[in-house]
């Protein structure tokens, strides 16, 4: 493996970083966490997932720190989060060094918010009782294994990379502009220019790479998937209508599981929905904290000179 590789550097591949202002660096025992902290109000924590960084929640972190203190990290291997030694990369690894995180900050978090992978860290810590959040958000989630063929073939196709230590340089060596475009398409996704400019700058990065990588190497959500059902808090699975890297059928098979789970569907968005449409998302999320008490509902706004009301942003409570 490349941990040697050098890793993003702030002060020089974060210029032009989303949220740059809310960023910080926050160290525990072997990790020197990028972490964005922004707004006030109730704990929210967010999760990217495997590949992303912070600059996934660009539109939808402003949004949501009008009514919650927001904080979201880039996890370990992946964009300006430094490892010291090669990191436990399974699910369980990482939802301790998340916890490990979460401590370090004093943070009890009443809503989480997980897109894909990062949403199974999430509820790795809430069966743990690392955290017990009211309000817990899938986007995407990736909770189920593989089915078929790609259950046995995929981890280990990624294995086998992850011990190659050429391979995290190739794929980023081949990550141009035009293949990352063509990567995320093939998640059903359309994001915009600058979005994609920022993949492309993380999947050029060998370190962020082989981050990535070990994640999918080290994935093993067989008995995890097991372990649902005894979730504790509210769940939202938030779907996007088109997406083609976690079936969106997923999402009701995983309600079955758990009692009382809720699936909402973004329409003509793929696997990075709160990319492409932050604004329903994030409407989906208040309207839900608002549901379950984290947040007071909105007063309502008096008409002003013959003009449709407008709604004032919800108050924390």
């Amino acid at each position: 493996m490349i941990w040697g590789a050098e890793p993003l550097v702030f002060d020089r591949d974060g210029l032009d970083w989303p949220n740059r202002e809310a960023s910080a660096f926050v160290e525990t025992r072997g990790v020197r966490w990028h972490v964005q902290r922004m707004g006030k109000g109730p704990e929210l924590f967010m999760i990217h997932g495997t590949g992303a960084s912070t600059h996934s929640w660009a539109a939808l972190i402003p949004m949501l720190a009008k009514c919650f203190d927001v904080v979201a990290p880039d996890l370990p291997g992946h964009g300006f989060t430094q490892v010291r030694r090669a990191p436990d990369l399974s699910l369980p690894g990482m939802a301790r060094a998340a916890g490990a995180l979460l401590k370090a900050l004093d943070f009890a978090p009443k809503v989480v918010v997980g897109h894909s992978a990062g949403a199974a860290i999430l509820a790795r810590l809430c069966l743990d009782g690392a955290i017990a959040p009211a309000l817990f958000v899938s986007l995407n989630g990736a909770f189920l294994p593989f089915e078929g063929a790609a259950y046995y073939l995929f981890p280990s196709i990624a294995k086998l990379l992850f011990l190659n230590p050429l391979a995290p340089r190739v794929f980023a060596w081949a990550a141009d502009r035009r293949a990352v475009e063509n990567l995320l398409r093939g998640t059903g996704s359309r994001i915009d220019r600058r979005g994609v400019d920022f993949y492309a700058r993380l999947l050029g990065n060998p370190a962020h790479v082989a981050g990535a990588i070990g994640m999918m190497a080290n994935w093993d959500l067989s008995s995890f998937a097991r372990e649902l059902p005894s979730l504790k808090p509210r769940i939202m699975l938030v779907v996007g209508g088109e997406d083609k890297a976690v079936p969106p059928g997923d999402a009701a098979a995983f309600a079955k599981k758990v009692p009382g789970a809720s699936v909402e569907t973004i329409h003509h968005a793929g696997h990075l929905a709160h990319e492409e449409k932050p604004e329903e998302v994030a409407d989906l999320i208040l309207q839900e904290a608002v549901a379950c008490g984290v947040i007071a509902a909105p007063k309502p706004a008096a008409h002003r000179r013959g003009k449709p009301p407008h709604d004032p942003l919800i108050k924390t409570s």
